[in-house]
């Protein structure tokens, strides 16, 4: 056993020598660089802000640095940057890319690289994943327009090769389908990205296919705001003339006009419970794959308003039970 007061001479010692820890000599000895590769699509985009701060947050904290990297690119380019990750002798990823096809999966089971999946999971649940709940946050939306009255619902989809827009597309019309409405008949535009120029077109293409409408749900808030715009640019009203629910909860869409009634989700979570998952696996070789789904909530703000036809109803029946009086 070492004498403690031995251990405080050296460590005073060193101190006082200005001695640093040579991170490429403990690598060599332990054998790990205490690096970690994450790879996003967008660094831009707001929803990877708080993805990227919790995990880095997280991983700092435990004696780890990080290395961000781009990968909105062609297959081939996303290996080539993973492949440059693993030359700098990373000792694991998080991979927050949104398609469903994407090769970085197969890479790291291949490369025996330990990897964890975040904002989406694969079907083949080959490595660990943290998501949110997209099915139950379309349901949510769908539930909350329906109390207000509207029947007639249209979705804004997001690109389907995204494993968002893929998924909320389906709790979009399972959660029609459980309020008694028939998804068939819900008309849906899918946007090329998730944008709000996309969600912009998306809406004059389903308002011009479906005067109808009262209510719209977006898979993300972006698409939403288009769908603001949209209607602005009809001299539209929401909520007056149509309700919209967007996805994502992102900064600032509480000080828009209406302020925009969204699902949250909680990303920067999302970046904790990955690091956490990250260092398990290549801390203890933990070989579990596990899945953590985050539950999210609504946000109500002022978007979303009962139909005018629901309205008219109630001050027709107000004044029914005042003239009775």
């Amino acid at each position: 056993m070492v004498d403690p007061s031995a251990v405080a001479r050296v460590l005073k010692a060193a101190q006082e020598l200005g001695y640093r820890l040579d991170p490429v000599a403990a690598s060599l000895r332990t054998g790990r660089s205490k690096l970690v590769g994450i790879l996003v699509p967008d660094i831009a985009t707001s929803v990877f802000t708080p993805i990227l701060t919790g995990a880095t947050e997280r991983l700092s904290a435990r004696g780890y640095s990080t290395l961000v990297a781009y990968v909105g690119g062609a297959p081939e380019q996303q290996l080539d940057i993973a492949g440059g990750l693993i030359a700098r002798r990373v000792d694991g990823l998080i991979i927050a890319t949104a398609s469903r096809h994407d090769p970085l999966v197969s890479f790291c089971v291949e490369q025996k690289l330990p990897a964890v999946l975040v904002n989406r999971a694969e079907k083949e649940a080959r490595i660990s994943a943290v998501v949110s709940d997209d099915i139950q946050g379309m349901q949510l939306a769908v539930d909350h327009l329906v109390d207000l009255g509207h029947t007639d619902i249209g979705h804004l989809a997001g690109p389907p090769e995204h494993s968002t827009g893929f998924l909320r597309r389906q709790g979009f019309a399972q959660g029609l389908a459980a309020r008694g409405l028939d998804p068939l008949k819900a008309p849906c535009e899918v946007a090329g990205n998730y944008t709000r120029e996309q969600g912009a077109e998306s809406m004059r293409r389903l308002i011009d296919a479906r005067p109808d409408i009262t209510g719209i749900v977006a898979a993300n808030d972006l698409l939403a705001l288009g769908a603001y715009d949209a209607l602005q640019e009809r001299h539209m009203n929401c909520p007056r003339d149509i309700s919209i629910v967007g996805h994502n909860d992102m900064p600032l869409v509480d000080l828009v006009h209406p302020a925009l009634t969204t699902v949250r989700i909680s990303h920067r979570e999302m970046g904790l419970q990955a690091a956490d998952l990250l260092q398990q696996a290549m801390e203890d070789n933990d070989q579990l794959i596990r899945n953590i789904v985050l539950p999210p909530k609504l946000i109500v703000r002022a978007s979303t308003a009962a139909p005018r036809t629901t309205l008219a109803k109630r001050a027709a029946s107000s004044s029914r039970k005042a003239d009775r009086r």
